[in-house]
Order: structure tokens, then sequence, then C-alpha cells
């Protein structure tokens, strides 16, 4: 496991929230007990775990090398996630009222920390990787990949054309 890769663990969780701002409130106040940062990506908007994964690396990049657009780590991941600059457009990667499909990432990894966040979501397994036609279509939008481009690079890419978004928001700073 590379230095980057050991910087954070991720984990899939649901979560129904009824404030988001307490909500958030209570992850800062769980990662500053913890020493940790915790983000939320909306597995729903993400083509899987490696969105999340790529996202937590280059936000820890850049924030770590003092190059960060956002003023905190968890901002700058939802930045990343979304392959946008824009605040308002990274909001939307994170916890939203209702249920959530969350991809949780804790930075740096403490054992202890997954336990106290238990009484604000549920562990899971479930498969967030599967990009079905209505989340296609959502992500398409979002990421502005146009039917020509996805014809080119074939349906097969859809998640590399996002995950290339991703990447390329380093580039547009």
């Amino acid at each position: 496991m590379g230095r980057e890769e050991s910087a954070f663990e991720i984990r899939n969780a649901t979560a129904y929230i009824q404030d988001r701002e307490t909500f958030l409130l209570s992850l800062r106040t769980i990662g500053q007990d913890y020493g940790s940062t915790i983000i939320c990506f909306d597995a729903d908007l993400m083509v899987g775990r490696r969105h999340a994964e790529l996202a937590t690396r280059l936000a820890l990049r850049s924030f770590l090398g003092n190059a960060s657009i956002a003023n905190s780590l968890e901002m700058e991941a939802l930045l990343y996630g979304s392959g946008s600059r824009q605040c308002s457009v990274a909001s939307l990667f994170g916890i939203h009222e209702g249920e959530n499909h969350s991809f949780v990432c804790c930075c740096p990894p403490k054992n202890d920390i997954w336990d106290a966040l238990r009484p604000l979501m549920q562990f899971n397994d479930n498969d967030w990787n599967d990009v079905g036609p209505q989340k296609q279509s959502r992500l398409k939008s979002l990421f502005s990949i146009s039917d020509e481009e996805l014809a080119v690079a074939g349906e097969s890419r859809f998640s590399d054309l996002v995950l290339e978004r991703v990447a390329l928001l380093e580039v547009y700073r």
C-alpha cells in the first residue's frame, strides 16, 4: 500500500439524515475527538469507490502541498469528487437530508473512529460501483459528458471519462 493510500480508509455506509448541519457538526466533532477528518461522498453521484479514492488522494496531495482551493480537506475532496471549482456544485457530492448512500472516508484512518460513527450510520458491503442508465444520465449532465464523447470513448469507458474530469481539476487551477 502506497503512502497516499495508507493516509485514508473508505467504507460504505447508509444514513438517514434529518438535519444536514447537525449531522455535519457531529462528524466534525467525532473527527476532532479522534484527530481525523471524515469525508462523506454521495455514492449515488460517484462512479464507484475508485472515484472516492481518486478524489481523496488528489485532495490530500493538494491540501498537504498548500495548493488547495478550499479551506478544509472535506471541501477539497468534494471539489475533486465533483470535478468542479465551485463549492455549490461540490456540496451536491456530499450528504443531503433524507436517505444517504455514502463512501465514508477517514483521513488518517483510525480504527476506533468507525465505532464512534455507528450511531450516525450503518456500515455495509453494498456494491455502489454499478452505473445504470439513470445514474449515467445524471452523471453525464453533472460532468458535461456529451453523447458524442461517450460514443467515441465507448460505453464501457464511462467511468474513465468521469475520473478524467476529476483528475483534470488539478490542471484547471
